[in-house]
């Protein structure tokens, strides 16, 4: 069975940090691009980060110089520094399967919020 589990989100102040994680079961960690994505209340589904299988990076503009990603093993990581306001939402990992069948999956999602 397929499972992608996130967390590590909580409550910080703002200029606080936080380690996302999302483990991955059930599928070859390996040829999956990994991304996270978010979503505060009342918006859409945002793009935040994204590592694709070789190790290549992508950010958000908001988030370029405070949030890191990164992948190990069957888990990728979002370190994310000097939070902000508006940094609150559910953080969701997404795994994308660039070549091959098509096949993604989501995480259940884990709350960060960070209070000013």
């Amino acid at each position: 069975q397929v499972q992608l589990v996130d967390s590590g989100g909580g409550s910080v102040h703002a200029g606080g940090s936080l380690r996302l994680s999302c483990t991955a079961y059930g599928i070859s960690f390996s040829v999956y691009d990994m991304n996270w994505l978010r979503q505060a209340p009342g918006k859409q589904r945002e793009f935040v980060a994204r590592i694709s299988r070789s190790g290549g990076t992508s950010y958000a503009d908001s988030v370029k110089g405070r949030f890191t990603i990164s992948r190990a093993k069957n888990t990728v990581f979002l370190q994310m520094n000097s939070l902000e306001s508006e940094d609150t939402a559910v953080y969701y990992c997404h795994a994308d399967r660039p070549a091959g069948p098509k096949s993604e999956y989501w995480g259940q999602g884990t709350q960060v919020i960070v209070s000013s």
